[in-house]
């Protein structure tokens, strides 16, 4: 089942790379949420693409929303990665149940049991307003899309 707009998001709670619980429902009724499923870490296209997004934070920031990054790699990987590229927003891990998170939004790839490359974008009350994905697993999302989806929001 893929989540699409106008569906509320399901919630979940899952470990950053400090090892803090994240709970989706902790930012409902406070701020849009922007949540990043990329497949791998310490991979080239997904650190281009959470790189662009710490160095230049501008389009979040100005809709007041959360950035949430999540992967099915392990909690110390993303901790490890995290740490050595200055990510300041979560780097969720959806480890085990392995991509429970990712199946649950539709964007669990079991072939290479990872998740996809998709976002989706939530109001404030926790509704989608916007999803996209890239065409494969090789092609970074662009920044024109998560522009357009935090229109929506503001």
């Amino acid at each position: 089942m893929t989540v699409e707009v106008g569906q509320a998001a399901p919630d979940f709670t899952l470990k950053d790379q400090a090892g803090n619980d994240v709970s989706l429902s902790d930012y409902k009724g406070k701020q849009p949420v922007v949540l990043v499923f990329y497949p791998f870490t310490f991979t080239g296209v997904c650190q281009g693409e959470l790189c662009e997004i710490r160095d230049d934070p501008s389009t979040f920031e100005s809709a007041g929303a959360a950035v949430l990054a999540i992967s099915c790699d392990t909690r110390h990987a993303q901790a490890q990665w995290a740490e050595q590229q200055g990510f300041t927003f979560p780097v969720l891990s959806d480890f085990w149940p392995h991509g429970a998170v990712a199946k649950s939004y539709g964007v669990f790839n079991e072939q290479l049991g990872c998740a996809n490359r998709a976002s989706f974008v939530l109001d404030k009350d926790g509704k989608v307003v916007a999803t996209f994905a890239s065409a494969n697993l090789a092609t970074p999302r662009s920044r024109d899309e998560y522009e357009a989806a935090l229109a929506r929001v503001s």
